[in-house]
Order: C-alpha cells, then structure tokens, then sequence
C-alpha cells in the first residue's frame, strides 16, 4: 500500500480514535437536575389508631363459605399468586387462562418491548457512526460534437468510481443526548409498571367477578326457596279457600308476595348471564364461547389470615405508584434534554476514500483522499422558543411530582378503605348470619302455629319474607366480605414482585441482515 493510502487510513483512525476519546471525556458533563427518589412518607400506619383485627369475637362461621373470623398479619409479604388463597381449583383455573390468553396483558408487554426498543435505540446516538458510499459516474467530456468524425468518439467518454467510507459523531458535551436515554429508560419503566398494573387488575377483576357470580348464584337459589315455599302456602290458601276456612284477602295477599318475589328473579338472571359473559371476556374468549367454570359460595374459602405490608413498604409495591415515580424521573429527565438544546451543538465528520476513472486504479496510492470537519452551531435568536419549552419541561416535571404524591396519598387510602371494610364485613357477616338463623328458626315455628291454628296466614306471610330477606342479605355480606378481601390484596401491590411467570421476551430478528 502507498504511502497517500496509508495515510488515509491512519488519519480516519485517528479520527475515530479522537472521537471516541472526546466522548469519553465529556462523558461527566450533563446539565439539568439529577433525579433524587422522593423521600418515603412519614406515616407508620394506615389508620389513626393502631391496626385492629376484624371482630373475632363476635364472629360467627356460616355453611356456605363465609367466615367473619380473620386477622391481619402485619408485615407479612404477598403472594405473587394471592388468589390461590380461595382454595378454589376453578378460580385458579380461570385465572391462569386469563392470564394466557387476554389481549390486555399482551398490548402491555408489546408497549413495554417499545419503550425498550426506543431505548436501545437512543443509546446508538453516543457513538459514531459508519457510513459507506460508493460511487460510480458515467460522464461525457464536453467539445465531442465537434471533434471530426474520423477521430476515436469513445475517448470523450469516460467513467469515475468513488469508493468512501464516512464517520460521522456528535459530542454529547452537555449530555443532552444522556438525558433523553434517561428520559426513554424511565419511560420503559413506566411501561413495565403499567404491565404489572395491567396483571394485577385483570387477576383481580377475575376474582371479583368470579366472588359476583357466586353471590348472585346464591340470591337466586334463595329467591327461588322463596318463590316455592310462597307456592307451596299459596296452594294451601286456595284449599283452605275452598273449604271456607281463610278469606279471600289472604289469598290474593300471599299471591302478590309470591308475584313480588317472582318478579325479583329475572333480573338476577340477566345479571348472572351478564357475569358470566364478563368472565368470558376476561379470559379472551368470545360470549359464544362460555368458559365451563361456575362458581359458589360453598367452593369458595375465605382466607383468614390477610398479610398487610407495612407503610414504609407501600409506596415500592405499589404498581400505580411506580409508575407514577418513573414519570417524574422522565420529566427530570426532560428538563435536562431541554436545556442541553440551548446550548451549542457539536459535529464531527471524516471521509477517507478512493477516487479513479479505473476499477484496477482505486488501489493506486494516489487515489486515496480522506477529511475531517469540525462544526458547532449555537442558537442565538428564536424569540424564546427554546427557553420555553426548557420553562415547559419545568413545569411538568413540578406537575408529575404533584401526581406522585397524590397517587401515593390515593394508595394510602385505598388500603385503609379496606381495612375499614373488612373490619365492618365481619360484624355484617356475623350479623347477617345470626339474622339468617334466627329467621329460619322463626319461619319454621310460625308454621307449626298456623298448622295448630295458632296464628293467621299474614303472620306466615311475614315470617316468610323476613326469611327471604334474611337469605339474600347473609349471601350479600358474605360476598363483599370476599371481595374486601381481594380489594386489600389488590390496594397492597399484588405481591408482583415475587411473581414467577414472568415471561422472556421473544427472540429479535432483524430484517435487515438477510437483505
């Protein structure tokens, strides 16, 4: 190789040498605020007075799945897979269906493969990059009409090859170009947060709406005990009617008790139909395609011991509230970038190549060329565009910070709603449960009394809908005992962070390489 050609060589790779020593040494230099994590909040409990357990001594265990007897276990860590808790095959079943097969879940794990993607990609911008440009010219000397014609035409014409390669780098000086990777990894966090937000709402959507159907399941079976046992002293009445024992009057009173409750069970009906299309959809099916799980109170198991994570805790278990830190990391983030985009701009280009009329010439040392340019441009007037958008970056870094701090003080809330619940549910379920018994036990003797002629129909009649009451409330309380009880697992994080289902991402394949 000439000495022209080695030369041009050893100058691009001093160029290349130089830049990647320039990039190293302004690597420190990044205007703008750093991110600091906000400070956790300065609570130690939940509610005003210390943590009570629901009332355990007034707790009454019911037949049919509910129970009023739990407790909290304070510093006690979740269960990625808490709905497993229930002890139902069915229920964890249809979660893990949803979880494979709903479109929510998988438009998350695609924005969150974006958010990574815009990463990556951002991150290319710190390096210099390599450009080859081969040319190849076909050119017609001037003056070849009026040459003679007996002259060689062809040596008029001629052509030019021009092999390059170019390196092209812009300096990060002022680290705007670190700040917006800063800005896009934030935002990827977001996005990863948003996905486990996403999981822990349809984990727990399905539950609650598998603990909806079972409620309702159990207000129609006891609104069809009633319709019967209504039927069954109808058809007494109109017997007794005949015989001209009873009135006509508590005949057509116990008919429109019995039209009453009858009246009261198609829309239980629809919204058992509507609950199960829910679960149809959760679970990524269409309505047509009903999942074959149904549920009851009596399948379901109450859990009795509820962890419940310290304060201090909350606020990094919390997806929503990640999510919301990652925001205000990518507004600091921002202001920085903003910044960085008023201050001067620096490129760094060199070219090193070969230029002949010859293919077998390009090899010749006297073909070979090479150049380096510097550039650096600084804004000097754009009637302050640049300084507002900086002032704009500023204020929404001010606004997601504000968001934060109200999405932490709404977790906060959220789990304190809960303990509040459930320690009303089990004076609710007790309640309701004793209320259950003592009807039955009341209807039955006033039947007995009517059966000895002790009593009339309307005190029969009474007796039956304060039954029938009684069975649709027990069923009601014992439902919101279950779904409080899921409310508190989901208003404490979930327990992601011990999931083990935790996916890889599918292998990249980049189109480019097999063209």
């Amino acid at each position: 190789m000439g000495r022209r050609k080695r030369n041009a060589v050893a100058g691009l790779s001093v160029a290349g040498l130089s830049l990647a020593g320039l990039c190293g040494a302004l690597g420190g230099c990044m205007v703008g605020p750093d991110y600091r994590p906000p400070a956790d909040p300065p609570v130690t409990r939940y509610t005003p007075e210390p943590l009570k357990n629901p009332s355990a001594a007034d707790a009454i265990r019911t037949q049919q799945g509910g129970s009023a007897d739990q407790s909290f276990v304070p510093g006690a860590d979740i269960p990625g897979r808490w709905w497993t808790l229930f002890r139902s095959k069915r229920l964890n079943r249809l979660v893990e269906e949803a979880l494979a097969n709903n479109p929510t879940l998988d438009a998350a794990q695609a924005s969150l493969r974006i958010a990574q993607q815009n990463v990556l990609a951002q991150r290319g911008t710190l390096f210099p990059t390599l450009t080859a440009n081969p040319q190849a010219l076909g050119a017609r000397a001037p003056g070849l009409d009026l040459q003679s014609p007996l002259q060689d035409q062809n040596q008029y014409l001629y052509s030019l090859y021009t092999p390059q390669v170019t390196v092209a780098f812009n300096p990060d000086v002022f680290g705007g170009n670190r700040r917006q990777i800063q800005a896009l990894e934030a935002e990827a966090e977001n996005q990863r947060f948003q996905l486990e937000a996403a999981y822990l709402s349809l984990t727990a959507n399905v539950v609650t709406a598998a603990i909806q159907e079972a409620a309702l399941r159990a207000q129609i079976e006891a609104t069809k005990r009633a319709i019967q046992a209504q039927t069954e002293i109808l058809e007494l009445y109109n017997k007794q009617l005949k015989l001209g024992q009873i009135a006509g009057a508590d005949v057509v009173q116990q008919q429109a008790a019995l039209s009453l409750s009858q009246q009261q069970l198609p829309p239980l009906e629809k919204q058992l139909a509507q609950q199960r299309n829910l679960l149809t959809a959760l679970t990524g099916r269409f309505p047509s395609d009903e999942v074959a799980e149904t549920f009851t109170l009596s399948a379901l198991h109450l859990p009795t011991r509820l962890p419940v994570s310290l304060p201090s805790h909350l606020v990094q278990q919390r997806p929503d509230v990640k999510a919301a830190e990652a925001q205000v990391k990518e507004a600091s983030a921002n202001v920085g970038v903003a910044v960085a985009n008023r201050l001067p701009q620096f490129a760094i280009t060199a070219t090193a190549g070969s230029s002949a009329v010859r293919l077998v010439q390009l090899t010749n040392p006297a073909a070979g060329f090479f150049t380096i340019i510097g550039q650096a441009t600084q804004p000097i007037f754009d009637a302050g565009t640049l300084y507002r958008r900086q002032r704009a970056s500023e204020e929404t870094l001010n606004q997601a910070q504000a968001q934060y701090r109200a999405t932490v003080i709404t977790a906060f809330q959220n789990v304190a709603d809960s303990l509040r619940a459930l320690q009303s549910d089990a004076k609710a379920v007790a309640a309701a449960s004793a209320a259950e018994k003592a009807t039955s036990e009341s209807l039955g003797l006033v039947r007995k009394q009517y059966a000895a002629g002790a009593v009339n129909a309307t005190q029969v009649l009474i007796a039956q809908q304060s039954y029938l009451s009684a069975l649709v409330t027990s069923a009601g309380a014992r439902a919101t005992q279950y779904a409080d009880t899921v409310a508190l697992f989901q208003a404490l994080g979930g327990g992601w962070w011990n999931r083990g289902d935790v996916a890889p991402p599918p292998p990249e394949t980049d189109p480019a390489k097999f063209l």
